[in-house]
């Protein structure tokens, strides 16, 4: 990745004012927050579902614990780990973009989970809560739109309990090397098609696509999550390592 100066950062592949990231990743996000799931349907053939499955096996979580998911957008994390920590257990469903929460705060309570849940309009580089708050917490393809990563990352490894879990599920770097070139052409080519065709917004699913391709690749997001204090850090190669599932601990 190209080295940034402290008050510019990527949005995709164009230079930004740091400041003016979270604003235009705010706009791509109230653009495409009601076709979100079905989006994510099309786009992965419904493998997202697999990954975030994947993803709450493991979450190590007990009923009575306590969970939280940063940038959760429609609740899907959320959903899976409001049933493992069960009726005496509590799950926070934060993220920084509102139109997001209020999709996801309609879909949870179609799907009846609504005892154990709190919703928490929230930046993930201040989460607003005390220091080991959780048993674990999960970022879920939220991470590679955050503005400070390192922040991020440190924000979420304080409000971990020791012995508490952090899992990034992100997008990757493909590890298949046949894979890249076809990947390429369908990033750059169907996915904003498929946004002009659904949700009627080319440019924000071109910003997507470019924003998987500025993300760090798995062991550079290794190196960061140590940085940020944790332990026993390491990834699980998804899809050929389209995608990754990444862990770290607090002890």
């Amino acid at each position: 990745m190209t080295e940034q100066h402290p008050d510019t950062t990527h949005f995709g592949y164009e230079t930004v004012p740091s400041e003016d990231k979270a604003r235009r990743v705010r706009g791509v996000f109230d653009s495409v927050a009601s076709n979100y799931d079905l989006m994510n349907d099309l786009m992965s053939g419904g493998l997202h579902r697999v990954w975030k499955r994947f993803t709450l096996g493991r979450t190590g979580l007990q009923p009575g614990q306590r969970a939280l998911d940063v940038a959760g957008g429609t609740g899907d994390l959320a959903a899976g780990m409001s049933r493992q920590v069960g009726r005496e257990g509590i799950v926070v469903l934060s993220d920084i973009n509102n139109a997001m929460l209020q999709e996801g705060r309609r879909q949870l309570i179609d799907r009846g989970i609504v005892g154990n849940l709190r919703i928490v309009q929230a930046d993930a580089e201040k989460l607003p809560f005390p220091d080991e708050s959780f048993h674990c917490i999960t970022i879920g393809f939220g991470l590679r739109n955050v503005t400070d990563k390192p922040a991020a990352l440190a924000s979420m490894a304080r409000c971990l309990k020791p012995g508490g879990k952090l899992l990034v599920l992100e997008f990757s770097k493909p590890v298949v090397k046949p894979l890249q070139p076809l990947y390429d052409l369908y990033s750059f080519s169907v996915l904003p098609a498929l946004g002009e065709l659904v949700a009627k917004d080319r440019a924000s699913y071109r910003y997507l696509a470019e924003s998987i391709r500025m993300h760090p690749a798995q062991d550079e997001l290794v190196k960061m999550m140590q940085a940020a204090g944790l332990e026993d850090c390491r990834y699980h190669n998804l899809a050929g390592g389209i995608v990754a599932l990444h862990m770290g601990f607090r002890y």
